[in-house]
């Protein structure tokens, strides 16, 4: 199983971990931090990467969690599609990636929570890139107040147990946290994600930009965008 916290339109290898479970719980529970990806991601243009930020709410909110941050401005979907439009019109597949994205994004903006957009936006992209999986909220499974009074690692194992799993796939910056003895006690094997080997996809402007968001690869490959999630080499 993947447990991961929420991001705003990710890159590829986000939903090539997404694809390599047969469970995914979303760990929005958790404190929201700033200058991150929960809320923001970059897309390619002529000049180079550009940010994408939805705007939230984090004055006097220094300890909310991500299903508790509040979109700031609704305006913020006007700007992004309108920044998507001007670096990616004239991509191959745009003609028919667009309507469907713009009218995703769209839908998503009516949410005032940060991580009930995301949500929306992660199955409706994993749906087209034909990774079908069960999707759940953390607190779904487990009591939110139990959570919270958890270490990060008890966490994890505490909600892949709940499910009956006996795999847990994570990224490898969770190295530098994990307590990999917990598992073990548990019985539950743990898997590191290789981002190493994915092929590069026609791109326009300059050298590829590897880790821009999945709109890129969309736009770029149309309907052979999940052949590109497949790594040629580690």
């Amino acid at each position: 199983m993947v447990i991961t916290q929420s991001n705003y339109i990710p890159w590829r290898g986000y939903f090539d971990m997404l694809r390599s479970a047969d469970e995914i719980v979303l760990l929005d529970s958790v404190q929201y931090t700033k200058r991150d990806w929960r809320n923001r991601n970059q897309i390619k243009t002529a000049k180079g990467p550009l940010w994408l930020t939805i705007p939230v709410e984090v004055k006097g909110r220094y300890f909310q969690a991500i299903d508790e941050t509040r979109i700031a401005d609704g305006e913020w979907v006007t700007k992004h599609i309108r920044a998507i439009e001007g670096a990616y019109a004239g991509a191959a597949h745009f003609k028919q990636i667009a309507p469907w994205l713009f009218g995703l994004m769209r839908e998503a903006a009516a949410e005032r929570l940060l991580s009930s957009v995301n949500t929306h936006l992660l199955q409706a992209i994993c749906e087209t890139l034909n990774i079908r999986r069960p999707m759940r909220k953390c607190c779904e499974i487990l009591d939110r107040d139990s959570m919270r009074d958890m270490e990060p690692t008890s966490r994890l194992v505490a909600l892949t147990k709940a499910l009956g799993c006996d795999r847990y796939i994570s990224g490898p910056a969770a190295k530098a946290y994990m307590d990999m003895d917990q598992f073990a006690a548990e019985g539950i094997e743990v898997t590191w994600m290789d981002y190493r080997g994915y092929p590069d996809y026609p791109q326009p402007w300059g050298d590829f930009e590897p880790r821009v968001s999945i709109v890129d690869l969309m736009m770029n490959t149309g309907a052979d965008a999940p052949r590109y999630l497949d790594r040629t080499s580690t």
